[in-house]
């Protein structure tokens, strides 16, 4: 069995969850004896039986893929969509439907909509974004897997610690994470916030605005740059008063599984994919545009952290390989 990966975004141009999935997912695979590497699209000779593609595969690569006697496998991460209402839901899937039965096949197929039903197999990482590929794009029912992310094994092995009086939000410097609105909160509920992580780009107006109010309040806002170190993060979250990642829209945030690990209570934003993964174990937050309601939850679990249960403990990435492992076997049949 050879699998090769493949992907649009470059790491170079997108740090983050994408590129930690992927090089976790391939290292995994290879601990248990699967051949796995990247695709090479200027080598004419590599072979592969398994395309898994991160991402939204064009039908230009399943067609001629399948033709080799490959079996394609989609991995997409419904980020943007599994945090919309249910009501633009219900609009984009009419929207969809109707342009597929009125429009030419050279219109629709940038959208490369038809990908999700041509695939051998479609992997999402929550039953709500396994309902949503099916509801919105199609997806046959059967060929839809739900493989969850993994943790480092470092994580699971770091020592308790006696926790302190510090919240930490682990994210990328973006609007998406809203760690610039967390930060407002955190002033305004008199919270001790930490926040690791680094904006896309230097320069980025949004980062710049975070790093000002930061610089300005030290005694409530810390802020150092990334941890590159995976064996000091899971020492930070071990002595972390909570995790709090307040995105509004995530996919399966890979930081907050860290955290869990790591046994830290967490606060969320109150999406889908979060409700999924931890059920009643977590505290969650409206995304909300008024900072002194965010405030008001953001004080409530700062000062229930201590007593709150641990959230549910997340798989590894072996564990995630052998779910990968079967599915590719079971498509093959």
């Amino acid at each position: 069995m050879k699998v090769l990966f493949n992907c649009h975004t470059p790491f170079m141009l997108a740090h983050g969850g994408g590129q930690i999935q992927i090089e976790q997912t391939m290292a995994a695979l290879h601990k248990i004896g699967v051949s796995v590497e990247p695709l090479r699209w200027w080598d004419e000779n590599q072979t592969g039986d398994f395309l898994h593609h991160f991402g939204r595969i064009p039908m230009g690569l399943v067609v001629p893929a399948q033709q080799k006697g490959m079996k394609v496998v989609l991995a997409d991460l419904l980020t943007e969509m599994g945090s919309r209402s249910a009501s633009r839901l219900r609009l984009q899937r009419i929207v969809t439907r109707a342009m597929q039965c009125i429009l030419p096949a050279s219109v629709l197929t940038p959208f490369n909509w038809q990908s999700y039903r041509r695939v051998d197999a479609c992997l999402v990482n929550t039953p709500w974004e396994a309902h949503l590929i099916h509801y919105v794009y199609g997806a046959p029912e059967q060929r839809v897997h739900i493989v969850p992310n993994g943790v480092e094994d470092v994580f699971f092995q770091s020592p308790p610690a006696q926790r302190g009086s510090w919240l930490v939000c682990t994210a990328t410097i973006t609007p998406r994470k809203r760690v610039l609105e967390l930060a407002r909160s955190a002033l305004e509920a008199q919270t001790p916030l930490w926040v690791i992580g680094k904006p896309y780009n230097a320069g980025d107006p949004y980062a710049d605005r975070f790093f000002q109010l930061a610089k300005r309040n030290p005694e409530v806002l810390r802020y150092e740059g990334a941890i590159a170190s995976r064996t000091e993060l899971a020492r930070v979250y071990r002595a972390a008063r909570g995790f709090v990642l307040l995105s509004m829209m995530e996919t399966r945030s890979l930081s907050a599984e860290e955290a869990a690990a790591c046994e830290c209570p967490l606060l969320l934003s109150d999406l889908p994919w979060a409700r999924n993964v931890f059920k009643e174990r977590a505290t969650y937050c409206p995304v909300s545009g008024s900072d002194q309601a965010t405030a008001k939850v953001l004080r409530q679990f700062y000062n229930l952290a201590p007593t709150s249960k641990p959230p549910p403990k997340p798989v590894s990435w072996v564990a995630v390989a052998k779910q990968l492992k079967t599915i590719y076997e079971s498509i093959t049949r």
